[in-house]
């Protein structure tokens, strides 16, 4: 049975097939668009007004066997365990792993890099866990705004694009998006620990998104010839450890 919800602009629903829980999206879009998200590999259809559930359901058993492979490559992907924010703990920064240091202090709160090795992060005595983290999230979101301004420009050119804004934020599902019609991209924030070539990969795919909306052949056309090796850069993202706290639902 559907449980139907109403946002501006779109619908959405879930409807079960064979066992399996899908979220169905109706939108002002042309076509159906199925896609599977970590963590556990979650099924969406995001569908227009017209098409019916039973439609979806057809297009989810086509896919399953499909479906099933992104799942079960979801579940044997590494991931970190919950963060402590404790001395010793590992975290990661443009895809180098690094121990934290927690070093408890009057004054103000700070993270900063010893070495190619260590996190030393400045804390007052008894900061909690989550305080203790929004430091890290914040260090991370000053590294990749320092890093993008020089990978847009480069990009927007080379790609003949421009985005009128972009932004960082915490996203569950998502590397990346572009509001096409506002040209704004947003990354996720989790690409602050991946590898330089994971950012710069998921920025090109948004910018492409300027060109063609969709993820077909013209799509991956485009990204052949703006960045032939985005195929690697992608496995690259994907089998990387997946963030403990980025993936909740």
């Amino acid at each position: 049975m559907a449980i139907i919800t109403k946002n501006t602009g779109q619908e959405k629903a879930q409807i079960v097939v064979l066992g399996m829980t899908v979220d169905v999206v109706r939108k002002d879009i042309k076509n159906l668009h199925l896609g599977v998200y970590p963590p556990e590999g979650h099924v969406r259809v995001a569908v227009p007004w017209h098409v019916t559930d039973e439609r979806v359901r057809l297009a989810v058993i086509s896919k399953l066997a499909w479906i099933r492979k992104q799942q079960a490559d979801f579940k044997q992907q590494p991931r970190q365990s919950e963060r402590e924010m404790v001395t010793g703990e590992s975290h990661y920064f443009m895809g180098k792993r690094y121990l934290l240091e927690v070093i408890e202090r009057t004054g103000k709160h700070l993270l900063e890099l010893n070495g190619n090795h260590k996190f030393l992060l400045y804390v007052k005595p008894n900061t909690s866990i989550e305080n203790r983290q929004l430091v890290l999230n914040e260090w991370y979101r000053e590294q990749l705004k320092e890093r993008i301004p020089d990978l847009l420009s480069h990009w927007q050119e080379k790609i003949g694009v421009v985005s009128h804004d972009w932004g960082v934020k915490q996203m569950k599902t998502k590397w990346g998006s572009c509001n096409i019609a506002a040209k704004r991209i947003w990354l996720n924030l989790e690409l602050a620990k991946k590898p330089p070539e994971c950012l710069e990969y998921i920025l090109v795919h948004e910018l492409v998104h300027l060109l063609e909306r969709h993820h077909n052949d013209r799509f991956r056309a485009h990204m052949d010839h703006f960045m032939p090796n985005w195929r690697l850069y992608r496995d690259m993202l994907n089998s990387s450890p997946l963030g403990h706290e980025a993936w909740k639902y």
